[in-house]
């Protein structure tokens, strides 16, 4: 499970993070919208802890983005503003939950996955292209009857290519949800190499791997058109 916090105090967040490290969920710091929007860009969360008064404007601000998107991640609003009329605008502008400072880590953990947990049920949990299908809860797939042996890298590569499938993604973006924000050993072209592997895994099948230059790599099936 991937969250990102978007909080300012840094002491409040390392210790979050920390939290949320012992208990197996990686946590992605931005202290601003601006930085908020970064990580966005190039990463998918399961879900996002929210600030309200931060450096560069309002968290609910953000919030309304988020929403006017299309984009359903859930939000838990964590925020010293503990008024019924702070929290009642934060729910109306589409916030999941909300948690006013001070606050129990372990409540945060419980209530975040709490958030994912009903996220999860109301999304579709497979996806289907030509005879592959996927499994988004356990990122498992199969070709046909025969399922997929895959590495946690190759199953990350597959999850967001399958995301966005008959979309180009860049090296850079699959770099990026592969690899986080901290693995500064490892170049981007290592993507290439996990690019090469699914296509080798895949090389029965009707789903192929495209690339275009310049722009990334798409998942589709055999004979898919661009457009």
């Amino acid at each position: 499970m991937r969250i990102l916090m978007v909080e300012d105090a840094a002491d409040l967040a390392e210790g979050v993070i920390a939290h949320l490290g012992r208990a197996g969920l990686t946590c992605d710091l931005a202290a601003t919208i601006e930085a908020a929007h970064d990580c966005r860009a190039v990463q998918s969360y399961d879900a996002i802890i929210l600030d309200i008064n931060l450096p560069d404007g309002s968290g609910l601000s953000l919030l309304r983005g988020i929403r006017a998107a299309g984009d359903r991640t859930p939000v838990l609003m964590l925020t010293a503003l503990a008024s019924v009329d702070d929290r009642i605008e934060a729910l109306d502008q589409g916030a999941d939950d909300y948690l006013g400072k001070p606050f129990d880590q372990r409540e945060l953990e419980a209530r975040l996955r709490a958030l994912v947990r009903r996220d999860a049920a109301r999304k579709d949990e497979t996806i289907t292209l030509g005879s592959l299908t996927y499994v988004l809860k356990d990122r498992s797939a199969a070709l046909g009857a025969h399922p997929l042996s895959l590495t946690r890298r190759e199953a990350t590569l597959l999850d967001a290519l399958m995301r966005h499938r008959g979309q180009y993604l860049s090296k850079t973006r699959l770099y990026d949800m592969l690899y986080g924000f901290d693995d500064a050993d490892v170049g981007v072209n290592a993507i290439e190499l996990y690019i090469a592997r699914l296509r080798k895994k895949l090389a029965s099948s009707d789903v192929t791997i495209t690339t275009q230059r310049g722009v990334g790599y798409r998942i589709g099936q055999s004979g898919d058109r661009d457009g």
